[in-house]
């Protein structure tokens, strides 16, 4: 059995006092919401820290009108008919994270900040002292790029790139002041430090711009439970005639980090989704993408099916009916 580390347990009931906890605590602190990912790692050993500061009793991070609040729980953006409405490629990759049991759970701020992964850092702490460890902890080399400086682990989150593709915005909050930031500037290309975000800063609501179509497509090896092995979504404003006034493609589970591949989307602008823009736009995706033998399937699959899975969600986002295919292909109904 693996069992917790011992820690204290903070409990704030506001922002400001959640923020002064951190700042007294320093780095041994960190904040916990859903715990859905951070409890497994505290009990491989990933992590240990010295204090919890739960956010679970925070109201002011469960708002969902005007920004969304960082602590609303995966479940909550998934039964909200105007984030479906509105935001229908976050809507697709909230229901796609995880089992209904973890998405009760799992909070829109933590699948943000989700740790990166990789086959040689989750496992428990027996395995990895078996191997030596790796350079993401305790140990000094990337089992999976030996030569690498870098670790490269992946970045598994599946809300990030819907909302990088839909321009969103994160507030940040410390004792110190707040500042807000492009989502896709939270996210460093580095497997071992991933956010730009401060030890003592809590992310607090993402604000997601209005008037963009949007789909969010899933490679896993199972159709729930398993995290992404490729994600892709895309984002696109219409002419009535079909053109393309704006588009923005993001890609993840393909890097450390989540990003924008913006010639793809500076390629599709005043174009047509005809068949043909659609598939010079998914090579344009594949081109960008760049994983690692680190997870599950086959890596220079991964890189081949790129450019499928974007061409997928760009003709959903041309009003293409896509559920079959999404039946057959990413093995769940999603409308």
């Amino acid at each position: 059995m693996m069992r917790l580390p011992w820690f204290e347990f903070r409990a704030p009931r506001s922002i400001a006092e959640a923020a002064r906890i951190l700042a007294g605590e320093g780095p041994q602190a960190m904040l916990i919401a859903g715990g859905t990912d951070l409890i497994p790692n505290m009990k491989r050993r990933h992590q240990s820290p010295r204090t919890l500061v739960s956010l679970r009793g925070v109201r002011e991070l469960r708002k969902s009108n005007g920004a969304l609040g960082a602590g609303l729980t995966l479940a909550d953006l998934v039964n909200d008919g105007a984030v479906r409405e509105k935001y229908r490629g976050l809507w697709q990759a909230a229901a796609q994270v995880a089992t209904p049991h973890l998405r009760n759970m799992g909070t829109l701020g933590g699948n943000l900040c989700l740790d990166t992964r990789c086959t040689y850092y989750n496992q428990n702490y027996e395995w990895r002292k078996a191997i030596d460890f790796c350079l993401k902890k305790d140990g000094e080399v990337c089992w999976v790029a030996t030569a690498s400086k870098r670790c490269v682990a992946v970045s598994s989150t599946d809300t990030a790139p819907a909302l990088i593709a839909l321009g969103a915005k994160v507030k940040l909050i410390s004792a110190q002041g707040e500042r807000e930031v492009a989502l896709e500037a939270l996210y460093k290309n580095d497997g071992i430090d991933y956010l730009t975000r401060r030890a003592d800063e809590i992310l607090t609501e993402v604000a997601v711009p209005q008037g963009w179509t949007s789909s969010y497509w899933k490679l896993r090896r199972r159709g729930s439970f398993d995290f992404p092995v490729l994600g892709v979504a895309v984002a696109a404003k219409l002419a009535p005639d079909g053109t393309v006034l704006d588009a923005r493609i993001a890609l993840g589970a393909a890097a450390s980090r989540p990003f924008l591949v913006e010639k793809a989307g500076e390629f599709l602008k005043g174009r047509k989704l005809d068949d043909e823009a659609i598939a010079e736009a998914g090579a344009i995706g594949a081109s960008r993408a760049k994983p690692m033998d680190n997870t599950d399937l086959d890596l220079y699959w991964r890189k081949d099916v790129a450019s499928n899975f974007t061409a997928y969600a760009l003709r959903e986002v041309r009003g293409d009916d896509m559920r079959a295919m999404r039946v057959r292909i990413a093995r769940q109904a999603l409308g």
